[in-house]
């Protein structure tokens, strides 16, 4: 579930439709949230499926540890890459505002976070854009998404958190904000990376 502060909005014919802030979200906001809406799908139910449904499950859904395609129910699907983005998984079933987000800005996310399965083009235009998203940035990137993670994770106790209630992993989450050594990497998505 995506956080209720936000909206769907056009971006352009380029990117389509992005989430946009409607209020100002603090940093260390949970802005989404795996819920008992969103839909997983397996690689062979996938198959199974006509080439249109293949197409926008492909371009719609992350997979998750399990290797289970996840679609998002509501506009969450329509979150934007961004080379800096300003919300960033991290090693638990929910996205956070990694800064201060501004109300009328875009959410974005970092797509190399969410286990892509091949490489394709960025059209971000950040300052330092990858110009190419792959499959492996979490092997180079990991570290930093980390540290952003982790400075934004320790402020989860101190913004509002309309989106508490959705979490399926509150006593780890609970665990790790008591000690911050308990925090989990972003590699904990990665099932074949050593942790």
């Amino acid at each position: 579930m995506v956080h209720p502060d936000t909206e769907l909005r056009f971006v352009n014919p380029v990117l389509g439709w992005g989430v946009f802030a409607t209020r100002a979200i603090p940093r260390g906001t949970i802005t989404w949230a795996l819920d008992a809406i969103d839909r997983r799908f397996k690689d062979e139910q996938i198959e199974a499926m006509p080439e249109y449904a293949r197409a926008l499950l492909h371009k719609y859904c992350y997979v998750d540890v399990r290797g289970n395609h996840v679609l998002c129910w509501d506009h969450a699907r329509f979150i934007n890459h961004s080379c800096a983005a300003n919300c960033l998984s991290v090693g638990y079933e929910f996205e956070l505002a990694v800064r201060d987000i501004a109300a009328g800005e875009e959410l974005t996310d970092d797509y190399g976070s969410l286990n892509p399965t091949e490489p394709f083009p960025c059209a971000c235009a950040a300052p330092d854009c990858r110009k190419v998203v792959m499959p492996d940035d979490h092997l180079r990137l990991a570290a930093d998404w980390d540290r952003l993670g982790r400075e934004a994770f320790r402020l989860i106790p101190s913004v509002p958190q309309p989106l508490w209630p959705i979490l399926s992993e509150r006593p780890v989450v609970e665990s790790a904000l008591a000690d911050p050594n308990r925090f989990r990497s972003i590699l904990h998505h990665f099932p074949l990376v050593q942790k």
